[in-house]
Order: structure tokens, then sequence, then C-alpha cells
């Protein structure tokens, strides 16, 4: 006799034991087998909670005991302002779109329909967490119930045609719907269960998985593969998450274009967008969370190929973190997002912001990797735990519970030993963009080539981002400036005036260019030459818009960055400059100024010409040296902006911060402008003064339109850039070509050579130098001939568009 019960009634009675009860006799096999399938949709559905809400930790004890708080607070507001009616469900978030398309009104409104699940989402983590106040409470449960009918009835449904923003349409709403559905599942009925699963059917059919292109790529994949996998959960469809574990294999194997993870360990999202720290993140923390969801079901995501996302963390999303921070120039238009006008908490999005979740996400698919992964990752992060004095993780208002609750997991695990910043250089052709390290700071440099656009805008956002691809140069002490970038740099700086930079003055349109990185200069040589500890760095500049070209360098030292630039033209009829550095002092910031020896003024506004000039110093940031001199124009300013100017969701408080700035005016009609500077990130002023006085530290090999280059005999480091064939020093290349050579102690020598234009098919290189013999080369050299000059002979050079060929040699005597 088959049992009366319900699938539902059956399941919340037995606990999970239809096993035991069918060993019993006392539950026929079909109704086991099917009782078997809804125990695991039952787990599942548990393990989605503990991913949502978080485990391992009391809700009475500090941080937590607070944030619960927050949380039932939040969700008290949300209750008692939401308020049913036709077109909103919140008087400030309507999605009645009068003209229903794809223009930037339409996204706004179709972004309120996401706004309105997420505050129900919200609603309904305040229901099922403890120590909110608000836990099982039946008038709260009563209004979410009656939130998500109304956004079914109104808007969400299978009937409804999509307009504004596709992604709110299929990863946005059916993210924070299955979510709300998995927490308030014994209190759905079984048919609203069945409508929002048709609706979410309807709006991410199976296709949009079918092919890996357009908008299923990368971390929009990884989105829409979430949203089935939950969609199978909470209908009970096993096809749906087999399919969206499936649909995940594409994600994995590295790509040579578009969007993905590269061999260099560049990411890239929306074809052209370095996005490390932005959707990379998203596709992270996803991942972490399916893989961690399917483990052990009878759907594990089993594609070996998901070693590479393990082996990424390290190639990277590392690279990109510093002091719990994830760099700004792989973080796309989300710079922009700082705050919102939409956020009525008023916490800003920031660099360090961004970091933590990819933090936590590193802790969570360390979960499923090995136990040497798991280990040293969770050291890894401990570690950027610890040094991020800015912007404390555990104190961060904006990091969810469950992230939380992982991060001080780690920080609470005395097992665990935090391990440092290490030092070394990287180099990311396939995304333009260098990362350098050294013992108590860090560095990043962004550029921009034909695969890589000159800045992303879109959705309103970024709109101002115009030269952040035009050599922009990042730098962060250890202990202190971690907010160089943080502290709303973005809607003050002059975006005009980015530091390490070199543009014109031209007036640009917000979103010039277009949205979506539709703009990319039309040169090939971009990239360098890296021994993994320093490197030669070089950027042929085409300006956004403009006339501008120019030809920039880069060399990445022990203690200091080398900075070249020359060939620099435009007619545009505005000035053009180098932004030497435009240093973010905060509102109040009077950091001591001194140029030779001579302190300037702290009062703003100042300015002046430094006509001659050797050396500059910023007190508590660092030295600045001018070879042979330079006539640099320096000012102190107050800035003022708003989020809203470079965001058009952005809040429109106006925000002002104190900028201390040097650059270089190369005239309104430069034909052939150069520059030389020497950044010393937290050297002393008696440092600065000290290395401009030492005469023989660098010398200037060349800096020309054709070549740039530099040699430091006191570490045995000689870099050149070959923008066309010629001699430098002693380096003669036949082609173009980047190369770096570290001269050791031992006598021996490491030469790098590459390729950045991805095209040299042939290259002969001359070392004038003597060399008793090759004792290791790749196979791209044909012909190595050593004696009073080293010869090298390459073959294809195409494929060196990284840190390059390796050639390692044992040195004879000096000539």
């Amino acid at each position: 006799m088959h049992s009366p019960w319900s699938r539902r009634t059956f399941l919340l009675t037995t606990g999970g034991s239809a096993l035991a009860l069918t060993a019993s006799g006392l539950l026929p096999s079909d109704e086991a087998e099917a009782a078997v399938a809804a125990d695991e949709y039952a787990a599942l559905r548990a393990k989605w909670r503990t991913l949502i809400l978080g485990e391992g930790f009391s809700p009475t004890a500090e941080p937590f005991k607070s944030r619960l708080a927050a949380l039932g607070t939040t969700a008290r507001e949300l209750r008692a302002t939401m308020a049913p009616a036709a077109g909103s469900l919140w008087p400030d978030a309507s999605y009645a779109d009068p003209d229903p398309d794809t223009d930037q009104e339409s996204y706004g409104y179709s972004a309120n329909m996401v706004t309105g699940y997420s505050r129900l989402s919200t609603m309904a983590q305040a229901y099922r967490q403890e120590g909110t106040g608000l836990t099982g409470d039946a008038g709260l449960k009563a209004d979410i119930l009656t939130g998500l009918d109304h956004l079914h009835t109104q808007v969400y449904n299978e009937t409804q045609a999509r307009f504004g923003n596709w992604y709110s349409w299929q990863i946005g709403a059916p993210q924070s719907l299955l979510d709300i559905c998995v927490l308030m599942y014994d209190q759905l009925s079984a048919t609203q269960v069945a409508n929002y699963c048709k609706t979410v059917d309807h709006f991410v059919p199976d296709s949009a998985v079918g092919s890996y292109t357009g908008t299923s790529t990368g971390a929009n994949r990884v989105d829409l593969c979430r949203v089935l996998a939950l969609r199978g959960v909470v209908g009970a469809d096993a096809a749906k998450i087999a399919l969206a574990r499936d649909a995940l294999s594409p994600v994995f194997p590295y790509v040579t274009s578009g969007d993905g993870l590269y061999t260099d360990g560049s990411f890239i999202q929306h074809t052209t967008v370095p996005y490390t720290g932005s959707y990379g993140s998203v596709m992270l923390g996803g991942l972490g969370m399916l893989f961690s969801l399917l483990r052990g079901s009878s759907w594990e995501v089993t594609d070996t190929k998901k070693q590479i996302i393990f082996d990424a963390v390290e190639k990277a999303w590392a690279p990109f973190i510093y002091n719990g921070l994830v760099m700004d120039g792989v973080a796309g238009r989300a710079i922009s997002r700082g705050l919102s006008i939409s956020d009525a908490t008023r916490t800003q999005a920031d660099d360090h912001r961004r970091g933590h979740p990819i933090m936590s996400a590193v802790v969570l698919l360390g979960q499923g990797a090995s136990a040497a992964e798991n280990a040293r990752w969770r050291g890894l992060v401990k570690g950027w735990m610890r040094r991020d004095y800015y912007s404390p993780p555990l104190s961060d208002s904006s990091l969810g519970l469950t992230a939380l609750a992982r991060l001080k997991g780690v920080e609470d695990d005395a097992s665990v030993s935090a391990i440092a910043e290490p030092t070394g250089h990287r180099i990311f052709p396939d995304m333009a963009r260098a990362t350098h390290r050294r013992p108590g700071w860090a560095a990043s440099i962004s550029m921009a080539d034909p695969r890589i656009t000159y800045y992303e805008t879109g959705n309103g956002e970024n709109l101002r981002g115009w030269h952040t691809g035009s050599g922009m140069l990042y730098w962060w002490g250890d202990t202190y400036a971690n907010g160089q970038y943080s502290d709303a740099f973005w809607p003050t700086v002059d975006p005009y005036r980015l530091p390490g930079s070199t543009a014109s003055r031209k007036a640009l349109a917000d979103a010039a260019g277009g949205d979506w990185g539709a703009s990319r200069p039309d040169v090939k040589w971009v990239g360098g030459a890296s021994d993994g500890q320093r490197a030669s760095i070089g950027q042929y500049l085409k300006g956004l818009q403009s006339t501008l070209r120019a030809k920039k360098s880069w060399f990445c030292l022990d203690d200091a960055i080398v900075c070249l630039g020359a060939g620099i033209v435009c007619t545009d009829g505005t000035a053009v400059e180098t932004t030497v550095e435009n240093r973010n002092l905060g509102p109040t910031g009077t950091a001591p100024f001194q140029v030779d020896g001579l302190t300037k003024p702290t009062t703003a506004p100042w300015s002046a010409s430094l006509s001659g000039a050797k050396w500059a110093h910023i007190g508590g940031h660092g030295g600045y040296v001018f070879p042979r001199g330079a006539t640099v124009k320096a000012l102190r300013e107050e800035r003022s902006g708003k989020w809203s100017d470079i965001n058009k969701g952005g809040a429109t408080t106006a925000l002002a911060r104190k900028y201390l700035t040097m650059y270089v005016d190369h005239g309104t009609a430069p034909t052939n402008g150069t520059y030389a500077y020497v950044l010393m990130p937290g050297a002393s002023a008696a440092q600065t003064a000290a290395r401009s006085a030492d005469a023989g530290w660098l010398q200037v090999l060349v800096n020309s339109d054709s070549q740039q280059g530099v040699s430091v005999p006191s570490i045995g480091f000689t870099g050149v850039n070959f923008w066309l064939g010629g001699t430098a020093g002693k380096l003669t290349a036949s082609a173009p070509c980047s190369v770096q050579i570290s001269e050791k102690s031992d006598g021996t020598a490491v030469i790098c050579v590459s390729d950045p234009m991805r095209a040299r098919t042939s290259l002969t290189l001359t070392w004038n130098r003597a060399v008793s013999a090759v004792t290791a080369k790749p196979a791209t050299v044909t012909s190595a001939v050593t004696g009073a000059s080293l010869q090298l002979t390459f073959g294809d050079l195409s494929g060196t568009k990284g840190a390059g060929q390796r050639i390692s040699v044992k040195l004879g005597s000096s000539s």
C-alpha cells in the first residue's frame, strides 16, 4: 500500500530517513527512489542555505552580533517602507517602464526590479538568521511572501517581455529569487514554487548556456550556471542541475582570445577588458559556491580542467591583491562604484572592499582543492588580512556574513601562519598589465593595445576613465598610502592627470569612445621582458580620440621604477602632459613637499614651475629623481567632485580631497617631447637626495622615438625597448623587441628577450660583452656565438609576448 503522504510532508516527517524505511519494508521501492532523490534535493537546499547564511560562528559573539543586529534593523526598515503598488514594491524603486526598450532609462527600470528581489532577500536572511531580532517572525514572513507574489504578478513572470538590461532578467533577479526560495522553501506553497520556476525557465532557458558566446562566457556563464543549478534544486529537476554542472566546463580551459583565463594569468571579460578584480571576483566566488554545493552529490563537478581555476588563485588573482586590496587596474568600470545613490547605508565600495570577497572566495575554493593548496591559500589570506590596516576585513560592513565567517575562521585558526607579501615582477601581456612587488611597496602599470581597451564604460558607469590605459602607474606602500585610490580618488582626481599617464588636455565627452570597451588603439608594441624580479616594460601610446603619439617605458628595479618618455607628438591644439605624480592627500592632507632640499608651501592653492629640478620628495610617500634635471610643474589644490559625476547611479554628495601634483608640460604642439624620472616609493628625503647626487647609479643609454634604454651598473641591470632596430649602449637589435639583462655577482647573466608585437619571425641581438658560454637557451635561439661579444639569432619570436625567452650565460672578462 502506497504512502498517502506528499513528498514534502514525508521529508519533513522522516528527516531524510528514506533509505532506512525502505530497508525495514515500510516504504515501497518506487516511493523510496523518489524519496531518496528528494532527500538529495533537500540536502542541496540545506547546503545552499549554509552558503548564503554562513556557519561556524556564534550569533552572540562579535563581530557577528552587531552585524546580525544591523541586518535586523535593515530588514525592519525595508518592511516599514515596502508599499506594494502598481509598478513598484518600494516607492523609490519603480519598475514600470513607460517606454520599455534597451536604453539607459530602461536599464534603470530593470535594475529596480532586481532591487526589489534583493531587498526581499535581505528580509529573508533576517528571517532565517539567528540574532537578528526577526528570526522566524510571522509578520516578516507574510511580508516576504506578499512581496514575492507582487513581483511575480506584476513584472517577473513567464508572460513578461524583457526590457532594459539583460543581466537583470537572467542573473540579477533570478539569483535573488532562487536564494529566497531556498531560504523560505518550507513557507512556500507548491504553486508558488512552480510559478517561480516557470518564470526562471522563461528568462533563463537551457539555450542560455547552449553556446559559449556573447553574454554567456566567463563570470556571466558562472552566474547563469548558478541560476540553472538553483532552479534545479528548488524545482527538484535533476536535468537542470546536470546542465548547470556541464555548462561550467567551457569556463575552465585557458583561452587565446576573448573572455576567460589566459596562460599568462590574465583574465578578460567583455572581450577587451582586464577584469580580475571585478568580474573575475564574481567568477571565482561563483565557482567556489557551485563546487561546494555539488561536492559529494550526484552532480559533483568532476571535469579535471577545474584544476586550472585552482592554479589561477596564485597565478591570476594573488598578483593583484596587496594588503587586502585588489588593484584598480583590473577592476574595469567598477572603480566608479563608490557611493551609490540607492544605498541607504552609505557604504563606499573601493579597492579594499573589492579585495575582501576575493579573499573569502579563495578560502571557500580551498575546501575543494588539495590539502597543500588549501593550507597555503589560508596562509595567503591570513597575511592579506593582517596587513590590511586601512580597511580591516573583519570590520568590512559590506562583507556578507558568510564571507565574514570564513575570514574569521582563518584569523582564529592557530595552525595557519600568515604568508608574507612576495617580491617579484609579473607581466600580463594578454591584458596589457604588469605588477611589480618589492619589500615595502608594490606597483602596477595599465596600458592599452589592439586587444585591450583604453577603458570600459557602460550602464552609465566609469564615464571619465578615458586615460586609465594611457600608462597609469599605481603604487602602494606596505604600511602607508593604502587608501591612495580608496579615499574618493576617482570622483575627485583630475581625469586628465592620472599618475604615470601621458595625455592630451583635449576635452573628452563623458563615455568618450563608446560603451563596453569599444575603443582600442591600433598599436601593437605593448609589453616587455622580465626575469621575474626586474623588467623592461614599454607602451607605444596613441591617445583616445586624439592625435597624441608617444613611446613610454618603465624599467622596474629593486627600489625604484625608471620612467622614460620620448617621441611625444600631438596636434590637438591643447596642452600635452605627462603626470609624474598626482598624490591623493585626503580631505585635509598637508604632506610636506621638498624640491632640491627646499621646502615648498603646504597651503592650497599653490603652484610653481620648478626649473632644473633634480629631485623632489613628498613626506610620507616617496621620492622622485629627475636625471640631468627637468622643468616640472607642481601644484597643491583641493579638488571636489561627486560619484554621480562618473557614475549615473552614484551619490550626489559633493566630496573634496587635497592633491599634490607634479607633471611635465610638453606644450600644445610637441614634435618630439621627452621626459625622464625615477620613482622611489617609500624613500626618505635624504635617500632621494643621495640617489640624485649619485651620477653613476643610472645611465640613460637612449631615450628616443626609436629606442629607450637604461643601465644600472651597481645591480647589473640593462633594459632596452627597441621600438625599431638599432643600438642602445652595448646592445644592438636587428628588429623591434624588448630586452632585459641581469648580470649576477657569480659571473653569470640572464638575458630575457620578447617580441611584444607578437609578429617577429627572425631577430639578431648582439651584446657587446664578453661571454664564455651559453649555459641554457630556448629552442627559438637558432644560433649563439660567444667570445668578445655575444650574438643571438632567434627564429620565431611571435609567441614571446610574455616575460620573454630566457637565455643563461657565463660571462667572460669585461671588455
